[in-house]
């Protein structure tokens, strides 16, 4: 066996997982297909000038997107790092050199309580300071548009909460910034599918918009994608690697970036009713596979709970009752043999068909079957 060719997860001693729980960045995001596999094995037989690259490849993708300018990062987290430090600094060498030192420069991002979580750290880690607006279960216009002031550079959006008590609408917000002159960046890391929301955001009026790549995409685990507004997608490469700036540590390499292009031109050109037919199909054959176990019931839920993303993918909830319990069956799932990963609910388990191979819903079936009877 060729060096190339050894199971280096079998050498490191690193079982494989069968993933029921989605792209999630904690079991490897997504798997590569061929055409990303063989454009990244292809740019790694090369040097460029990696400028030229980034610069060529966000012309390429933005063609494709329909979007003004595009830019690949080393993941979505760095994408809204840099998407914090184009708006604070810009591509102002003067600025640029002196992040995350933001005293004297505003600095101000905003962003609605109510939406405030882990990832927030990337803003401030160019130096943003966050402002928060509105309640945990309401907030109102009034609120945004007092909480803008000249320290405003951006107001930070998470797709993923727009439906949630406590968040106005994106439009709402939109127009706000658009008649305050202020830029929204749009966190979306998850939210494709719909192919539409990789230009949606940006046409109805955001200035950035951050998408992962190594998720719905399959692209580069290591990539993210920023859309919007040329000179702010301009600024967040220039405080990019391969520049001597905040993002030099944020290095999407020639291998990445050509991997991505991959990924999006492949995606774009999918049949996504199909793709979303064979998803459905796997859900029915667990709820019925998984229907009349004792102590547990099975449904389709589509569109997902809150807190569960991307939400338009269909997805079987298993709802647990004692002696069940969901850390006991998620625990009891990944030590097995298949090692099975899903994901969690208020009630039970979540079963989704996102990374599922055809044929690899029957094997989660039978050990979450296997799981339940062994404790019930």
């Amino acid at each position: 066996m060729g060096n190339g060719d050894r199971d280096w997860y079998a050498a490191l001693g690193v079982r494989r997982l069968v993933n029921a729980w989605g792209t999630v960045t904690r079991v490897g995001g997504s798997l590569m297909p061929p055409e990303v596999l063989g454009a990244m094995a292809g740019a790694a037989r090369a040097f460029v000038n990696l400028e030229e690259l980034h610069a060529r490849a966000g012309e390429h993708l933005a063609r494709a997107l329909g979007v003004p300018a595009a830019f690949v990062s080393s993941g979505a987290a760095a994408g809204f790092a840099l998407a914090s430090a184009a708006c604070i600094a810009g591509d102002d060498p003067a600025r640029m050199v002196r992040l995350p030192q933001a005293e004297g420069l505003p600095h101000v991002i905003a962003m609605h309580r109510a939406q405030r979580n882990r990832y927030d750290q990337c803003l401030r880690l160019a130096g943003a300071e966050i402002r928060e607006f509105g309640g945990a279960d309401r907030t109102e216009p009034w609120e945004l548009e007092a909480a803008i002031d000249r320290d405003v550079v951006a107001i930070a959006y998470v797709a993923e909460f727009e439906g949630g008590r406590g968040s106005l609408p994106l439009a709402d917000v939109l127009r706000i910034a658009d008649d305050r002159r202020v830029p929204v960046i749009v966190d979306a890391a998850a939210e494709v599918p719909p192919v539409e929301n990789l230009w949606r955001f940006v046409h109805q009026g955001a200035a950035l918009v951050v998408f992962s790549g190594g998720k719905e995409l399959r692209g580069p685990q290591a990539s993210g994608l920023v859309v919007g507004r040329e000179d702010l997608v301009r600024a967040c490469r220039a405080n990019s690697n391969p520049n001597q700036r905040i993002g030099r540590p944020m290095k999407a390499g020639k291998e990445e970036i050509v991997g991505l292009v991959a990924a999006v031109d492949r995606y774009l050109a999918l049949d996504h009713d199909a793709e979303m037919a064979r998803w459905e199909g796997q859900v029915a054959s667990l709820v019925d596979a998984l229907s009349g176990l004792s102590g547990a019931s099975a449904r389709r839920v589509c569109p997902s709970e809150p807190g569960i993303q991307p939400v338009g993918i269909p997805r079987v909830y298993v709802d647990l009752a004692p002696p069940h319990t969901p850390a006991e069956v998620v625990r009891a799932l990944r030590d097995g043999d298949p090692a099975v990963a899903v994901g969690v609910s208020s009630a039970g388990i979540v079963l989704n068909p996102q990374c599922l191979a055809p044929g690899e819903e029957e094997v989660v079936a039978a050990r979450v079957r296997e799981v339940l009877r062994a404790r019930g």
